[in-house]
């Protein structure tokens, strides 16, 4: 039987937007959504998506203040998505660096 398993990253963390928010939050104390539009190369509708995605997940805080088009909204990362984003991070650093045990790859070695 197979025991060797990869790292399991965070598919939440795994979509390029979001983590590209998640990122540019870890080192602002605070982003506003005009800001994170223009730096991650969005669309707002898409940006809204996606930021409402990792509020829900409890990564962001989100702050609106205003009246329709002249509300101003702000992100900020929380402490639960600095520890995903940390942990997403060290799972992709022991994908890139683990290897199959040689006893497994000669277990499941295919000849053509």
């Amino acid at each position: 039987m197979n025991s060797f398993k990869f790292a399991v990253i965070n598919p939440l963390l795994h979509n390029e937007l979001r983590l590209k928010i998640m990122v540019a939050l870890d080192s602002l104390e605070s982003a506003n959504f005009m800001y994170l539009c223009e730096i991650t190369g969005s669309t707002r509708g898409n940006l809204s998506v996606q930021i409402t995605t990792l509020k829900d997940a409890g990564y962001l805080e989100v702050s609106k203040t205003g009246i329709g088009r002249l509300s101003y909204t702000s992100c900020r990362i929380t402490a639960r998505g600095r520890e995903a984003l940390r942990s997403y991070e060290q799972g992709l650093r022991r994908l890139f660096t683990e290897a199959v045990p040689a006893q497994e790859k000669m277990q499941n070695r295919t000849t053509f």
